[in-house]
């Protein structure tokens, strides 16, 4: 069973206070079924890296990046045709030293 999207974002945003980054919702989609961005952007490197939420196979949650870019330009970019296509989306950043992400979940490239 999936976590409904706000307050899954809830919780993303509670585990990088935590751990004293700084996270925000930018654009708040449907409360219950919207799908979420993440844009992570590395305070100390200047570089910003995107999260999309997809599904394996089997339903569960997974994150890719959608794009290879780190220039923020383009990560917005991208993010502006998203919410072109899906009005329900939803677009949090995090700000961190270390560039973390905070997704607890399944991110594609990355070792568990």
């Amino acid at each position: 069973m999936l976590i409904v999207s706000d307050v899954w974002v809830s919780a993303l945003i509670r585990r990088a206070e935590l751990s004293g980054a700084f996270a925000t919702v930018v654009r708040k989609g449907d409360a219950r079924a919207g799908s979420v961005i993440v844009k992570a952007y590395d305070t100390s490197e200047r570089k910003a890296r995107l999260y999309s939420e997809a599904f394996g196979p089997d339903g569960e949650r997974l994150w890719i990046q959608p794009v290879s870019s780190d220039q923020e330009s383009e990560l917005d970019a991208y993010i502006q045709r998203q919410v072109g296509y899906d009005p329900d989306l939803w677009v949090v950043e995090v700000e961190d030293r270390q560039g973390r992400h905070f997704i607890t979940e399944t991110v594609q490239g990355e070792r568990s």
